[in-house]
């Protein structure tokens, strides 16, 4: 089982326009869906549309409009009051695959919120065989959140304990790989988010580059994380672990949403380390997935059978490649 912790979940509302988005007009939509969002949430969406045993923690009120998103979708799910009502997130998507997406703040968690969100990731990650945390951090949350849940459940369960992948960007991706007792074993980031947490070019010439993408994602392998998923946009992503990195790009499809991509990367990756593939598979299946997720509208969410691995190119990077 995958257990997903979201902190800062959302309704997600998307709307679908049949031409470009006009600031200041009045249009109207071809589409429009509503999803339970926050990316643990999609991880888990994505899970349990391949059929793979997952729960998904949060933080939500009895009778919230996401629960019931969840148990429509057939996702378990596991909550602690929020003590207000789940936020709403907002995307427009264009016919070109232009994505503008408004995100409300959410509601902060208390102190007491995140402790018995940590006993339940207790509880369950012992019959686990991973923990994702995934997603930014509710309003005044501390950078050093998800570093401060890594090491509780490793302290609590000791060699029991799961394997653990963070997701997320910013002040809380620094503060998850702050702290060298308590470094996750796999990271998803983008080109841009590698870039800002080791501050070393920009996003654009990391997803230009793939040979520098690893070189900078060595670096952190170095000190101890296990692996580094960086995807790329167009340029497909890279993985990067001690025993090497690979570069893999799936072949061209036309693009209706890229929201929920990255999610649907790492759920891929996921279950292909569950089924036992190697790196080079694992990586393989993430840049399927992720490709598939953006080929849908909104934020669904593509299962297995409907992702094309076949199409997708694989290449390992030389040392020298790698080390820019």
């Amino acid at each position: 089982m995958i257990l997903t912790v979201t902190l800062n979940p959302s309704l997600d509302r998307t709307v679908e326009l049949g031409a470009a988005l006009r600031r200041g007009a009045v249009q109207r939509a071809t589409g429009a869906r509503q999803d339970a969002g926050g990316k643990g949430v999609n991880i888990s969406r994505a899970l349990r549309a391949s059929g793979s045993p997952t729960l998904a923690v949060l933080p939500a009120d009895p009778g919230d409009p996401l629960l019931a998103e969840l148990d429509a979708a057939g996702v378990p799910h596991e909550s602690v009051p929020a003590g207000a009502p789940v936020r709403s997130n907002v995307t427009i998507t264009e016919p070109d695959g232009t994505t503008t997406k408004l995100n409300a703040p959410g509601t902060p968690l208390t102190a007491q919120r995140l402790e018995e969100l940590a006993a339940l990731l207790v509880r369950h990650g012992a019959g686990a065989s991973w923990i994702v945390l995934a997603g930014s951090l509710p309003p005044g949350a501390e950078p050093g959140t998800y570093a401060q849940l890594v090491r509780r459940v490793r302290t609590a369960l000791g060699e029991r304990a799961p394997r653990i992948a963070v997701d997320t960007s910013g002040r809380a991706l620094a503060g998850a790989t702050a702290e060298d007792d308590a470094l996750p074993d796999l990271i998803k980031p983008n080109g841009e988010e590698l870039a800002e947490l080791v501050g070393r070019g920009d996003g654009e010439a990391l997803e230009a580059d793939p040979a520098l993408a690893a070189a900078v994602a060595a670096a952190l392998v170095g000190r101890g994380l296990g692996a580094v998923l960086t995807t790329l946009g167009a340029g497909g992503a890279v993985l990067t672990t001690a025993a090497g990195s690979w570069h893999a790009v799936h072949a061209p499809v036309a693009v209706r949403s890229t929201v929920g991509a990255g999610d649907s990367s790492l759920a891929g990756y996921l279950l292909a380390h569950e089924r036992g593939d190697d790196p080079a598979g694992c990586l393989r299946q993430a840049v399927a997935s992720g490709t598939a997720a953006a080929a849908l509208p909104g934020t669904r969410v593509p299962a297995l059978s409907g992702t094309t691995p076949e199409a997708v190119a694989v290449r390992e990077l030389a040392p020298q490649d790698a080390a820019g």
